[in-house]
């Protein structure tokens, strides 16, 4: 399907909305096909360092795999630029459009790759010192601070946007009070994401896996083996499957669902569950012990918030474990038993699929074809230097694909709905919002009418804020056979929220007491020419693909506003003209399809 019929059914679906005469809820589309698989979506867990791994840091090779053809560095012209830009990191601002369009792709990945990493973790530690000095006491709303810092400005852009797309695939929640209670180690989890975001997709299970956050949320910390009628905690076991390495159905290499007479093929069984739940028995907390009190966490170790979760034999099932065809005899160690499982479930043949797909469906569209899925598989399954799943290079695939960079109006290009945080990030970075104390204290944004209907790492459940496999209910989407995950958290309230918000922010800044202001300094220099304000809005915010008419329309907006001729009493008047054409152009710009449906 081409870019521009999905453009004018996310439109239509959005302007249903707007009229309210359609909704955002409903069911999710569970019935896959060879066109459209099921995709489901995941939680994490592990430490944070503070220096990026190599690509090759641990993955296991899978010999069979041809190397797939190479994928050619690109230049880029400024609209194209800025339209990478706004896939791969929080936003364009005009110097990062300015210094890709004069370099190239290849130059731009290196300097990304070797950028250090900035720690979520560390940010925490620096409030709760400042509340150990007599300050305001810390609670998760540190997290919701460093994470719109890092967004707005972080110099490791490219990380920080892949991390956050990890989130929404490895999902913890600070909707669970036992997460939400440790702020340091939910900032510590993104910080795993950050740092395997660059590494391999080995590593990055191990870590989701190992993590203490995620083994609170997904309760295999303190998992025990059976004894009695006690069974092992099956939860992470379940979902570390569904929704983190392979999915419910058996896929082929490009990630159509494998039928047989017309129905999927189960990826894994109830025993497949049972036999992993052995497994995952024996975690907790991390300490220089294994004693079964601190196993119970009545001794705490004070980083163990952060570090990895470690290994209690006594705990640790030693019955013979079956899952996917592996058979562990209960004579090794519960180590070992972990390295397996996670081997086996990252050389499985549906990792590569299932995980290329969700990850270009979080960065680029929502609706990738057969051929894009397969082409970023293949770089999974063989980095062309023999290695599976170096992160490094599907990343790269995944943003230089033919599919992803295709010139406007060509039949390849897709989209997606951009997610209300994604919303305020670009805003913020394309007019340099700063706060003066240097602060983001950006809270509370889930409230559909008041906010954004969304709020970092603050998904309601394991499935995020939206499936993947998301179909809007009786829309035009539906009919198509296409799936619009973002629209799941879209409503006739979160639409008028948006709008309402961003008239605010525009106008007046976020965070609390509006202390985060944006600079429309190069704006007003434009104000007396609105034809220029709106081509430089539209390479901003819309990436150059403003359509003539919704130019037109808000040009003619802009012109509304008269500007005063100068006098030597007037210069007040002027500026409130000039700024309020400014606030015009974006907010009319923010609030078009053309800006709200990614291309």
């Amino acid at each position: 399907m081409s870019s521009p019929t999905l453009r004018r059914l996310l439109t239509s679906t959005l302007l249903s909305l707007l009229a309210a005469c359609g909704g955002g809820g409903g069911g999710d589309s569970q019935t896959p096909s060879a066109q459209q698989p099921v995709v489901t979506v995941p939680p994490p867990a592990t430490p944070t360092p503070t220096t990026p791994t190599t690509p090759a840091d641990s993955g296991a090779v899978t010999p069979t795999a041809p190397a797939p053809a190479p994928v050619a560095a690109r230049q880029f012209t400024r609209k194209e630029a800025s339209r990478f830009l706004g896939r791969a990191t929080f936003g364009p601002n005009m110097a990062a459009i300015d210094a890709l369009a004069a370099s190239d792709s290849d130059a731009w990945f290196k300097e990304q790759f070797a950028k250090p990493q900035t720690l979520h973790r560390a940010y925490i530690d620096q409030l709760l010192a400042a509340q150990a000095a007599g300050g305001a006491k810390v609670n998760y709303t540190g997290f919701y601070e460093s994470f719109w810092l890092q967004a707005v400005r972080g110099e490791d852009q490219l990380r920080q946007r892949v991390a956050f797309a990890l989130s929404e695939i490895f999902v913890i929640s600070l909707q669970n009070e036992s997460v939400r209670a440790q702020v340091r180690g939910a900032a510590s989890y993104v910080d795993m994401l950050g740092q395997h975001a660059f590494g391999n997709f080995r590593n990055l299970l191990d870590g989701v896996a190992m993590h203490p956050m995620m083994g609170l949320y997904l309760s295999h910390l303190r998992n025990q083996k059976e004894s009695g009628t006690r069974t092992p905690d099956e939860n992470f076991a379940r979902e570390v499957m569904q929704l983190f390495s392979i999915g419910l159905y058996q896929l082929n290499a490009d990630g159509s669902v494998k039928l047989s007479g017309g129905k999927p093929l189960d990826t894994y069984a109830r025993e497949d569950v049972s036999g992993l739940a052995k497994v995952f028995t024996g975690l907790s907390w991390a300490g220089p012990d294994q004693a079964n009190n601190r196993f119970n966490g009545s001794v705490a170790d004070p980083d163990r918030d952060w570090k990895p979760m470690q290994m209690y034999p006594a705990f640790h099932s030693t019955s013979e474990k079956r899952f996917l065809g592996q058979t562990i005899s209960g004579a090794t160690s519960g180590e070992a038993d972990i390295k397996l499982a996670l081997d086996t479930l990252f050389n499985h043949p549906n990792a590569a699929p299932f995980f290329s797909r969700q990850l270009i469906q979080r960065l680029v569209t929502s609706n990738p074809s057969a051929a894009y899925v397969g082409r970023v598989a293949a770089v999974f399954a063989n980095n062309g230097k023999a290695v599976r799943g170096d992160m490094q290079a599907i990343v790269r695939a995944v943003l230089l694909d033919s599919e992803a960079v295709a010139l406007a109006g060509s039949s390849l290009r897709t989209g997606k709905l951009r997610e209300p945080m994604l919303r305020l990030a670009g805003w913020m970075r394309a007019f340099d919002a700063k706060a003066a104390t240097g602060r983001y204290r950006i809270y509370y944004l889930d409230d559909p009418l008041s906010g954004l209907a969304q709020s970092p790492l603050n998904s309601p459940s394991v499935f995020n804020f939206f499936r993947p496999s998301y179909v809007p209910p009786n829309s035009a989407i539906a009919g198509a056979g296409l799936v619009a995950p973002e629209l799941q958290i879209s409503s006739e309230p979160s639409v008028t929220g948006y709008l309402n918000f961003m008239q605010d922010a525009i106008n007046s800044g976020v965070a609390e007491g509006r202390e985060v202001k944006p600079d429309y300094t190069q704006e007003l220099a434009l104000a007396g020419d609105a034809g220029a304000l709106v081509d430089r809005v539209d390479l901003l915010l819309l990436h150059g693909a403003m359509a003539p008419r919704l130019r037109g329309q808000i040009v003619a907006a802009v012109n509304s506003i008269a500007l005063p001729t100068a006098t030597a009493s007037n210069a007040t008047q002027i500026a409130n003209a000039q700024a309020n054409r400014v606030k015009l152009a974006i907010f009319l710009a923010m609030a078009s399809t053309d800006y709200l449906v990614q291309k």
